[in-house]
């Protein structure tokens, strides 16, 4: 599709005759009006126009000649060209003694509105590849890796370079559709300023995914380093954005399919954070490493079978004591007198209940291997 479309044509007549006093037309590569500052003329031949694009050069055209010409006014007409090649042509309305000297200022006002609107969508081509490429890498769907490395390399990403993944949940509230979109562009500029070398993708309306790079200056993995950084994020969308968002930091892997990994340990540690904590805004793989790792388990023969210990527990347990009772001892990293004080009950109450539990459950909560059973299900409830 031409850049030199009629949207942007008018753009270049309003411009041009708010400098100037005279007439303007933008005609295109078939000779057709496409903008000028009388409508009514729009969607004519130009055949004065047509003369320019076959002979590519400036034509002028006195009264004797616009006579003879069809759709045509005295004035001047004026080549526009993009990238070397003829795209369109200006004309000015107006004797062509009197109109002469507006010429050059009014194709050069065209031709930087033209060049202009190569840049942005040159730009906007840019950044949706460069989202492609991103969500190809984390999908782990890529190409032949020869073939990645040279379609980024096109796009100046180095996909080399170790990288972890955020995913950011967007929740616009009561945003209209063209209002969310509009701020998660401006989401995404947020994320890529300072320029930090991120990759974003929008994945979807309620997701954007981040590939940051991994290692610091001495090439470590820092993970309080991103932790402070994905704070700081929040701050500034807090300040800058009305969008509502939840991060999720997942684990740096050294792996051929490292991104792809990276990105389903956020999606999980998103995920199992929500479940644990609703109310806060940012987790991290770091803190959640065990019930992410257990998440993998949630579907199979496996999660059963570690379950059936809680589901005895739940028949004895008409109010909730006791899974509230395992649940705190667990919290206070199996130390009674914390767990005790976090209850509100008396230390040799809370030896009866957890006596009660192993009871139930058949389960000894002194031996390391019946204990972690416990804690495995209640990670996966």
């Amino acid at each position: 599709m031409s850049l030199l479309n009629a949207r942007l044509a008018q753009e270049i007549v309003d411009r041009t005759m708010a400098i100037i006093s005279c007439n303007v037309n933008v005609i295109d590569a078939s000779g057709t009006l496409i903008g000028s500052g009388d409508r009514s003329r729009i969607g004519q031949q130009h055949e004065g126009a047509l003369l320019v694009l076959s002979q590519q050069r400036t034509v002028e055209i006195d009264d004797a000649m616009a006579q003879q010409l069809h759709g045509v006014r005295p004035g001047v007409n004026l080549p526009l060209r993009l990238a070397g090649q003829i795209v369109g042509v200006v004309g000015i309305t107006g004797q062509p003694d009197a109109v002469r000297h507006y010429g050059e200022l009014v194709r050069m006002t065209a031709e930087m509105s033209l060049e202009q609107a190569r840049l942005i969508q040159a730009l906007g081509r840019d950044t949706r590849y460069r989202e492609e490429l991103v969500l190809q890498l984390i999908k782990g769907e890529a190409a032949p890796h020869s073939d990645l490395e040279a379609w980024a390399q096109k796009l100046g990403v180095d996909i080399r370079r170790p990288r972890v993944v955020a995913v950011i949940e967007v929740d616009s509230g009561a945003l209209g559709i063209d209002a969310a979109l509009a701020e998660l562009q401006e989401l995404q500029t947020l994320l890529s300023t300072p320029e930090r070398d991120n990759l974003v993708a929008t994945v979807s309306l309620t997701e954007l995914v981040v590939l940051k790079p991994a290692l610091d200056h001495q090439g470590r993995w820092n993970p309080e380093e991103h932790r402070q950084r994905v704070h700081d994020l929040l701050t500034r969308v807090a300040s800058k954005s009305k969008l509502g968002v939840r991060i999720a930091l997942g684990q740096y892997f050294c792996a051929a399919n490292a991104v792809a990994l990276s990105y389903q340990s956020a999606v999980t540690t998103l995920q199992t954070g929500k479940a644990r904590n609703p109310e806060r805004a940012c987790f991290f793989y770091q803190d959640l490493s065990l019930p992410v790792l257990l998440a993998g388990l949630n579907s199979g023969w496996q999660a059963a079978q570690l379950r059936i210990p809680l589901k005895k527990l739940e028949q004895q347990d008409s109010n909730g004591q006791l899974r509230k009772t395992l649940a705190a001892w667990f919290a206070c990293d199996t130390r009674p007198v914390e767990a005790a004080q976090a209850l509100h009950i008396h230390r040799n109450t809370l030896d009866y209940r957890l006596s009660r539990i192993e009871a139930v459950t058949g389960l000894t909560l002194s031996k390391t291997d019946e204990r972690f059973l416990l804690y495995a299900a209640l990670q996966l409830a």
